[in-house]
């Protein structure tokens, strides 16, 4: 009896370290490639909101890995891939980068030798999250939130929710327990949590970035005032790693209209992604499969 209640205590502690696992060793600086391709075994009644929940991972990412999986009703003892194995963004590391195509925000600590990765809801058509470099102006614990006209108009049409001109902290308050203030424009948009356990991984924001509850509540302890923010457009990641290898991760591009949305949104390669897929060292196969797939996840596709 002993011996089974150590197993049972030391599987739930691997299960907690997974399913809190958003931390990564930062790789040298002539490397991007951090994790590794990890799987989940569908139980009784999930469905993948709850998986994402449980693995650190955003809802759209868990399908564009996992293509064909029923989301709202998988067959049980169906084997996902789960994308832990990720390219940094090719940006400076520091602060916070937000890539806008994966849905992801990377937070870089200062003097740390590791990078935080957070799944993320932003802007839906229409309502975009721009890319931008700002910093957080401002950090507010239970924050009131003062919807604009517009989002009052569209919860009342879609919702037939009357919005006060400000909603005060609490349970009905959809900017959650912690928002970070950015700098940029009117400094309107936020970095903050959600009351509602759905949209994380998703385009069902106003603008903002929303983060899941235990996710912003940790990120707020973390970030200081005056922390840089980038907000990128980067659906293709390459890497040429030290050992010579040859990676490319594809991510859907972002749609800007309904008809993108139906029917898939174009794919346009900057002269650096075309270039290292036509170096002689990169095996034009398996980088049109990447292409093809937008599976958001890294394949080795040379080395």
């Amino acid at each position: 009896m002993l011996n089974l209640r150590i197993l049972l205590t030391l599987l739930t502690a691997c299960w907690a370290g997974s399913a809190l696992a958003t931390s990564y060793p930062l790789p040298a600086a002539n490397s991007r490639l951090i994790g590794a391709p990890e799987d989940y075994i569908v139980q009784q009644g999930e469905h993948l909101e709850l998986i994402g929940a449980h693995t650190q991972i955003g809802f759209l990412a868990l399908l564009e890995a996992n293509p064909g999986v029923d989301p709202y009703l998988p067959k049980p003892g169906t084997r996902l891939l789960l994308p832990t194995q990720i390219l940094l963004p090719d940006v400076p590391r520091e602060g916070i980068v937000i890539n806008l195509p994966e849905l992801r925000l990377y937070y870089f600590p200062k003097g740390a030798d590791e990078v935080v990765v957070l799944p993320i809801g932003i802007g839906d058509i229409g309502r975009e999250t721009p890319e931008m470099t700002t910093t957080v102006i401002a950090k507010n614990p239970n924050p009131t939130w003062t919807p604009g006209p517009m989002v009052r108009k569209s919860w009342l049409e879609n919702k037939g929710i009357d919005l006060p001109a400000v909603v005060p902290p609490g349970p009905d308050n959809p900017l959650g327990k912690f928002a970070m203030r950015l700098g940029y424009g009117k400094q309107d948009y936020l970095i903050h949590g959600t009351n509602k356990d759905f949209g994380v991984g998703l385009r069902v924001s106003a603008g903002c970035i929303r983060l899941r509850p235990a996710d912003i509540e940790s990120l707020f302890k973390q970030v200081p005032l005056g922390t840089q923010v980038r907000v990128i457009n980067q659906p293709v990641k390459t890497a040429i790693e030290p050992d010579g290898s040859r990676w490319l991760e594809v991510h859907s591009p972002l749609s800007r209209t309904e008809q993108e949305l139906e029917q898939g949104a174009p794919l346009v390669l900057s002269p650096a992604v075309k270039g290292f897929i036509d170096a002689p060292e990169v095996d034009a196969g398996q980088a049109s499969l990447a292409l093809e797939r937008k599976n958001g996840m890294p394949l080795l596709v040379g080395g």
